[in-house]
């Protein structure tokens, strides 16, 4: 006996389970009732293979060396030598008095002071991550702010990321020789749908009541596991189903084929009508796309960022919703433990990878991406896995947090530019570089004016930040 069950590899819509199938632990089985047999342990189960990636690609992943982090490795020893190297050199080779060359080394100490240094990127990456707050894109660390300036491809899950995830009515068509309304066929197609749990039966009821459409009562309703539904509505017979049930009760669907062909390639469901055993007409559901979606799409293309459509969906319905939002590649059919590898192979090819997902089969991926965005609509295990949250589910924050991220990394750079534009000058002069041609020393206010003002620039600097328009 067949056995519908829901989303048990990704997919948007019901798939269809036979004998010797296997079915996840977690499935939600619709219709009907089956046996199973337990083939692996929790340890071995999908869940725990996912958990396991998610800390694989998350413990694989080497940090982000700062220029920064690198320079101040040697700038501390460095500077405590020219410091000694003032302190001892003039009056051993040039008969100056120890006492003033000690005390020029201690100005030199208090002038190359790296408070500005320091202050140069945390202060720039806090401010940022204020301000994406209130733009509703939440930054976990600063190492995925500073990543997403340099993404060039994005992948995205398509259900509940491109689209809301919720499948809908959207087309109602009449068989030729039909008497009514399409209001009327819906009334008698929901009406036997009412009551059921199927996600294709709640679209079609929600469309009927989106509609104020009044339902009566379904007879002898029989639900028949793999076809569709049946019953008696207003005292006529009633069928809702696929090509299949309509064979069976040897409905002539040919008048009807090549529109439904039509609506497939535009990733709709179709489901046929038959009433009295004759064609009535078809129903058309589909999980719409974001309204926010098309938007985002083109703000990622204007910055020049590759986009690639990784769902666990069939390639008609992905290149569907591919074509009409004009998406850069399309991976469909890919099962969650594949995902990660299709991010690997991005990588492979010299990019440099954002992956957005909302769901649990999203978190290796998430994990194994440059650059990880999760949908604070989607799990918890996919916001855990993810570097960057959009509060909203809304993808044009995904362009928000590169440009944010961009005008970061430019407010980052001028910081350090003042930090060493202090210290550059200011260390030579201390040091007495200017002391035999022209009998200029620092002085001990202007060396600590100048380390105070070095501090004040780049906090003033980053600040700026906050009123940035993303």
């Amino acid at each position: 006996v067949l056995n519908r069950l829901e989303f048990p590899e990704g997919e948007s819509l019901p798939v269809e389970k036979s004998p010797g199938d296997p079915v996840f632990a977690g499935t939600i089985n619709e219709s009907g009732s089956f046996e199973y047999r337990v083939t692996a342990v929790a340890s071995n189960s999908t869940l725990a293979r996912i958990i396991h990636a998610v800390e694989a690609a998350q413990g694989s992943r080497a940090p982000t060396q700062r220029f920064v982090d690198q320079f101040a490795r040697w700038y501390t020893p460095i500077v405590f030598g020219v410091a000694i190297a003032v302190a001892l050199l003039p009056p051993l080779f040039m008969g100056a008095a120890w006492l003033d060359w000690i005390y020029r080394a201690l100005v030199l100490l208090v002038v190359a002071c790296p408070c500005a240094l320091g202050l140069a990127t945390p202060i720039s990456i806090t401010t940022a991550a204020g301000r994406g707050a209130q733009a509703g894109v939440l930054i976990k660390d600063a190492e995925a702010l500073e990543r997403m300036a340099r993404v060039d491809t994005l992948v995205v899950d398509k259900t509940g990321t491109l689209t809301e995830g919720k499948p809908k009515l959207v087309s109602i068509e009449l068989a030729e020789d039909m008497i009514g309304s399409e209001s009327h066929l819906l009334r008698m197609a929901a009406t036997l749908e009412w009551g059921s749990e199927h996600p294709l039966a709640t679209a079609i009821v929600n469309g009927a009541q989106e509609r104020k459409l009044a339902l009566g009562v379904a007879e002898e309703f029989q639900s028949i596991t793999g076809k569709g539904v049946q019953g008696r509505v207003d005292g006529r017979n009633v069928a809702l189903g696929n090509r299949a049930l309509m064979e069976q009760l040897a409905a002539d669907i040919r008048s009807l084929a090549d529109r439904a062909e039509a609506l497939r390639g535009e990733g709709q469901t179709v489901m046929f009508v038959a009433i009295d055993g004759k064609p009535a007409g078809l129903l058309g559901v589909a999980d719409p796309i974001k309204s926010s979606t098309p938007e985002a799409v083109k703000l990622l293309h204007e910055s020049g960022v590759n986009i690639v459509m990784l769902t666990g969906d069939n390639h008609t319905t992905a290149q569907a919703v591919a074509g009409k939002l004009g998406i850069d590649r399309v991976e469909a059919e890919v099962l969650p433990d594949q995902k990660a590898a299709v991010i690997k192979k991005l990588q492979a090819e010299g990019r440099r990878v954002a992956m957005a997902g909302d769901g649990i089969n999203d978190a290796p991926a998430l994990a194994q991406a440059d650059v990880g965005i999760a949908m604070g609509t989607g799990t918890d295990v996919a916001i855990e896995s993810a570097g960057v949250t959009l509060v909203k589910g809304d993808l044009r924050g995904i362009a928000t947090c590169r440009l944010l991220s961009r005008k970061t990394m430019r407010n980052i750079r001028q910081n350090l530019f003042f930090a060493f534009i202090y210290n550059a000058a200011g260390v030579p002069i201390a040091a007495g570089v200017l002391y035999p041609l022209f009998g200029i020393l620092l002085s001990p206010m202007f060396a600590a004016a100048a380390m105070t003002f070095s501090s004040v620039s780049v906090v003033s600097n980053a600040l700026r930040l906050r009123h940035q328009d993303i």
